[in-house]
Order: structure tokens, then sequence, then C-alpha cells
């Protein structure tokens, strides 16, 4: 580790309050100082006489300048730049910057709303190549998660994208905008703020569920806890109507293959009572549940609520349940999917989902040996690489001898179909 007196590039972090003497003095030593216009005039008496001012309107150049400087330089950034911010970039280019940090724009986003956020999962919007992509990952795992923070982007990836679909999924929603400016303004969103686009930036949306603002003290890692404890639970985890449940050993192949994990949007299609969709949404993925019977459905979400995690029920006839277009969001807000478990439906309701939708991967659960031939067609035709595996287990169960017997439960075909990787 260099040195820190050796370091010749310093990053400060900005909150509107005082910088330390530590910061005030390594300003006063450099001859590059870079940042937003703002953070600028904010150290104008700070900075050497004859300092190069360097805005950073284009964040590339500025760093590019900075790594090749040879005086000593520094860089303002808002908050934390340790946090989603420009220490990352500078590591990135070779360099060992000293780090005066302030309250992340995070932690005063929870402090304006009184909310604790040791269990809240944080999640950046700002994707280096495609923001649309980026935010609709953040937003699937927003969904998932009791308490969210994202971190925005102008454009495709501002509050706009979040706020309409959070409060539909029944959240708490604040926009906490420009914070320590004196135009700072933190907005709890109601209905009139859905489709508003006129938020200032920079901001910070938190999504809250009111039933638990206040979860039990995160006792070791902040955020999402992980892999859930055990997966392919019993049917007995599961409230079903005369066994229609997915059997554990299926659920098991079926969960390897969704690959069910934070960001990711997973359908369990035909759901009945909703085992596939519970089980994806406690490895923090976004699960909805399409399922015509109106007591499944509730059933699911009691089954969702026993294992604490947040499914959305789509109740209706398919495939016209389906949302209309292949976008992010379709109508009520339905996110397209990552994967989708097809447990129930016809093959009709099989082509409309790979037609509309092209996830990437695709589970078909299959009884039947008739629809075997017809949905690895439909697969195959649609350009996925398919592989096929037919599960029959047999559990131990007792004899009244008091010995042992294998009950074989009845074979279940899985074909999985994945997208080839360049497929759009």
């Amino acid at each position: 580790m260099t040195d820190t007196a050796a370091r010749r590039v310093t990053v400060v972090g900005m909150d509107g309050r005082r910088l330390s003497d530590a910061a005030r003095h390594s300003l006063g030593e450099c001859r590059i100082v870079a940042g937003a216009a703002r953070h600028l005039d904010a150290v104008a008496d700070l900075v050497a006489p004859g300092a190069e001012l360097l805005p950073l309107g284009g964040l590339a150049p500025a760093l590019d300048r900075i790594a090749a400087a040879t005086a000593p330089a520094a860089v303002l950034a808002s908050g934390d730049p340790g946090f989603f911010g420009i220490v990352r970039a500078l590591r990135e280019r070779g360099l060992d910057p000293d780090v005066h940090p302030a309250v992340s724009s995070v932690a005063a986003a929870f402090a304006r709303a009184g909310l604790p956020w040791d269990d809240a999962v944080v999640l950046s919007a700002h994707g280096r190549a495609e923001s649309g992509r980026s935010a609709r990952r953040a937003l699937a795992a927003a969904l998932a998660h009791p308490k969210a923070a994202v971190l925005t982007a102008p454009g495709t990836a501002g509050p706009e994208a979040f706020v309409g679909p959070l409060l539909r999924a029944g959240r708490t929603v604040y926009v906490a905008q420009r914070l320590a400016a004196p135009d700072e303004s933190v907005v709890e969103a109601g209905p009139a703020d859905a489709d508003r686009t006129d938020w200032a930036h920079p901001n910070v949306v938190l999504a809250v569920d009111p039933g638990r603002a206040v979860a039990p003290a995160m006792a070791w890692m902040p955020g999402h806890q992980g892999a859930p404890d055990g997966w392919a639970l019993p049917e007995d985890a599961f409230e079903h109507r005369a066994s229609m449940v997915t059997k554990p050993e299926v659920r098991a192949f079926a969960l390897a293959r969704l690959a069910p994990r934070p960001g990711t949007v997973v359908w369990d299609v035909g759901a009945c009572s909703g085992s596939v969709a519970v089980e994806c949404a406690r490895f923090g993925a976004h699960a909805v549940a399409f399922e015509q019977n109106a007591e499944d459905c509730a059933r699911i979400r009691a089954n969702a609520l026993a294992h604490g995690v947040h499914v959305d029920v789509r109740e209706g006839r398919l495939p016209e349940a389906f949302p209309e277009a292949p976008g992010a969001t379709g109508p009520g807000g339905a996110l397209a999917p990552d994967a989708v478990f097809l447990g129930g439906g016809d093959d009709r309701v099989a082509a409309e989902a790979l037609r509309r939708f092209r996830p990437e991967r695709v589970v078909a659960a299959l009884a039947s040996v008739d629809r075997v031939a017809t949905v690895h067609a439909q697969l195959t035709g649609a350009g996925y690489r398919v592989e096929g595996t037919q599960l029959q287990a047999s559990r131990l169960a007792p004899l009244p001898n008091g010995s042992l017997r294998l009950a074989a439960a009845n074979p279940v075909t899985l074909l999985c179909g994945t997208a080839a990787p360049d497929d759009p």
C-alpha cells in the first residue's frame, strides 16, 4: 500500500458540511482539481492560486488527464466516493487515492425518512453500457426486497422508471433529490407522482414495504441475506389443492436451471400453489405467478406470506393474462421475464411466452409424454438450445413390519431451453 503522504490523487467527498482540516489542506496543495461545477464553486477559496479547475463534463477524459498528471490532483464527489463512486474508476486506472469521505447519499436519504437501513438492499441503476438494462435489473431487485435504495441516473434510469411500478406493488416510495444542496427535497411519492418526469438530479429512490418498514436487526450481513437456508422444500411447506404442487425433486432441478437471484425476473406460469415462484423469491428474484384459479391465487399469496417473500400474483386465463409487449414492463407493471417455468398451461401458452418475451431460460415440466415432442419442437424452433431429463424419484417409506420400501412418484420430463449468448 502506498503511504498516504506519497499519494498524488486526493478524493474529497462533499455533503454540504464543512470539509475536514485534512481535506482542506490537501486541496490547498493540489495543482489540478476536478469536479462538478457546483463542487468547484464550493471550494474556490480553498484551492491554490493558479490551480487548474477541471469540470467533470465527461468523466473519462478528466480521469485520463488526472492519471497522466505528475502534479498533485484532487477529485471532488458527492457523498462517499468509495460507495458506487469515483474511487473505483481511479483504482481501475492504477491510481491509489487518498480518500476523505462524506455521508453517502443513501445514508442521508434514509436519515431524512427516519428509517434504519441495515436491512436495505442498495442498488445502482448507473449502467456503463445500457442504462435501461441496469434500471430493469434494479427494479426487479427492489420489487423482491422489502426495503431498497436505488441510485438513479438521468434518462431511462431516472425515478420515473421506478416510482410507478413500486407504488403499484404497494411500496412506500420516497424520492430524495439534490441532498445537501440548498434546494434539497425529499418527497413521499403518491399516485399523482407515478408518471412524473421532472425529478431533480442527483437523487435516490427509497422503496419500503409498509408492513416491514423496521425489520429485525441484521445480525451479520446488510441487505440481501444470500441463499436461503434450504430449498426444494417438502410439499407440506406449501398450501396446495389435491397434491397440485411441484414435487421437491422436480423443483430442485428446475431451480438449478432457472437460476433465480437478485436482479432477475422469474415467471411461474400455471403456478397452482406457487411453490416454484416462492422458492425463486427466496433466492432474491422478483417472482411473478400466473394462475387462473382464484382459490389457487389466494394460496400463492398465503404461501408467499408464510415464507416471508413477495410474489406478484397475476390472476387470469392464459395466455390472455400475459402482458402484450416484450419491453421492460407491460400493462399493470409486469416485468418481462429472464426465466420462465412452465408448470401449467397448454402448448399455446408455451408458444406465446416464447414468442412475446424471449426469456433467456425456459423450463417446462411435463407429466404427459405426448407433449414432450411438441414443446421440444417449440423451443428448438424458437432458437433455444434444449436439453431434456426425465425425473422419476422414489422415496423411502415405512412398511407395516418396520422395514423400508421405495415408493415411486410419477415421472416428470423437464425440458430446459437456453437462449444463445448473442440472442438479443
